[in-house]
């Protein structure tokens, strides 16, 4: 069995739809593929229709933008519910703040470069959630840059004189939060040091007392020493180790399939969700 538990769509910053993932999906031979788009659950009914029209097994989930004293950290969650009042009223101040944010950055490479909020909303192309990504497009569609990863590496770096920070709720709270609404979280990618720090392990620890069940040890952005250092931490602290490609289209080399999680862990998530809040 193929699992794949972290792919975007356009609905944030993927370059293709909900249901476009889902075919890709099936076209690499994926049984269970996971939509976790950020900060917005708008593309799952599409995805959750097309992922059953192709026999897959589909995984509703979301990534959230968190931090831990002004580190960002992104957070994943499945199967939460996404009527629940507290998780949409985090997330609708998650989003205004990404906005808001966005709108601060290109002002600010505006006196630079020929790019305007009004192509980075176009775009974007009608996306729940807009952000950094979509000014790199922008900034790729003038020539500054040849590509998306370029302008991460160089203008939009956290190190830019460009880069603004942005709300986003605390970590251990988002855990809570989504615990509540019966979701299953998983820290995404956390010992990816190339986009920025990375939190301690004491911040971890945190985060399994607060309800986190899985760390992504298995990814892209981790170097061999970290997948180790991370499954250590996580064997130590009962966390199910996941793996996934964190797919965005053409948006990211990230290829669906490149790192897998395993049926065994697949089944421990699916065992906690089982154990989340009464009525989820």
């Amino acid at each position: 069995m193929r699992i794949d538990l972290h792919t975007h769509s356009v609905v944030s910053d993927g370059t293709e739809s909900p249901a476009q993932v889902m075919t890709a999906a099936a076209r690499a031979e994926l049984d269970v593929v996971a939509l976790t788009d950020h900060d917005t659950v708008d593309g799952l009914a599409e995805a959750g229709a097309a992922a059953n029209d192709l026999g897959l097994e589909f995984v509703p989930g979301i990534e959230v933008s968190c931090s831990h004293r002004g580190i960002s950290i992104h957070l994943l969650s499945y199967w939460h519910d996404p009527a629940d009042a507290e998780v949409a009223a985090m997330l609708a101040k998650t989003r205004d703040a990404r906005v808001n944010r966005a709108q601060q950055i290109v002002d600010k490479i505006s006196v630079d470069y020929p790019v305007t909020w009004d192509q980075v909303v176009a775009r974007a192309g009608g996306a729940t959630t807009i952000g950094r990504p979509h000014i790199a497009d922008a900034l790729v569609d003038h020539g500054v840059v040849p590509t998306r990863d370029a302008a991460f590496q160089q203008i939009l770096a956290g190190h830019s004189r460009y880069y603004v920070p942005h709300y986003a709720p605390e970590v251990t709270a988002a855990v809570r939060t989504m615990r509540r609404a019966g979701g299953v979280p998983v820290f995404a990618h956390p010992g990816a040091d190339a986009r920025g720090r990375v939190v301690p392990t004491s911040v971890i620890e945190s985060m399994a007392e607060a309800g986190l069940v899985g760390l992504e040890v298995d990814h892209r952005d981790h170097s061999p020493e970290q997948r180790t250092r991370l499954a250590r931490i996580g064997e130590r602290l009962g966390l199910v180790r996941t793996g996934a490609s964190d797919y965005h289209g053409t948006g990211k080399l990230n290829r669906l399939g490149e790192n897998l999680t395993t049926p065994e862990a697949y089944a421990a998530l699916k065992s906690a969700r089982a154990s989340a809040a009464p009525g989820c």
